[in-house]
């Protein structure tokens, strides 16, 4: 019953919330999050070896078609059975769109991100990065708050298709365990 009414509590903050995002088709990923880079998925070891270096937004989307979706955390369920499956399965038909890179993201530091993309065996077909403060999401009010989830801030779910910079199809789910628009048959289908 606690678990139902929390549900129903973070619903009701998603739905809210959602009137106010500010990323939406025709939004410059690139413009809306200045200064904003995310973590490519690696070891402790790599980090170290890199100096713990991040990567620019325009380094990731400029001059590319990317597919991009966020999800609220690694080793999560949803996450985990349904939503990173649904890309990994269907890679081939992204590349034969001409789609250059599929990319998930999460507020999860990016060794958190490798160790769950290799236990997913998804790290060859799907790129992750972490977005360690959640200031890619902040900066496209894309945040929710789940701590009655016991998760803290995190991503909403979404999807969006996104080229050159610039969201060209943009999928958010209305609360964090839907999984109804973002998946990858979605998108597909969108492109």
């Amino acid at each position: 019953m606690a678990m139902l009414k929390r549900t129903r509590m973070v619903k009701s903050m998603v739905q809210s919330l959602r009137s106010y995002a500010s990323i939406s088709v025709g939004t410059d990923l690139t413009v809306a999050a200045p200064n904003v880079s995310l973590q490519k998925a690696r070891s402790w070891d790599e980090g170290v070896s890199s100096k713990f270096s991040t990567t620019p937004l325009k380094d990731i989307f400029k001059g590319k078609k990317v597919v991009i979706f966020g999800l609220p955390g690694a080793y999560t369920g949803v996450c985990s059975m349904q939503h990173v499956p649904s890309y990994k399965n269907n890679i081939d038909k992204f590349k034969a769109k001409g789609i250059d890179s599929v990319i998930c993201v999460a507020v999860n530091d990016p060794f958190v991100m490798n160790g769950w993309a290799e236990k997913l065996q998804a790290k060859e077909a799907i790129e992750f990065y972490g977005d360690f403060d959640g200031s890619f999401h902040k900066s496209l009010d894309l945040t929710v708050d789940l701590s009655a989830a016991l998760l803290g801030p995190r991503s909403h779910r979404w999807s969006a298709y996104v080229v050159d910079g610039n969201v060209k199809v943009l999928n958010v789910e209305e609360a964090p365990s839907d999984f109804k628009v973002s998946g990858g048959d979605v998108i597909l289908g969108q492109i």
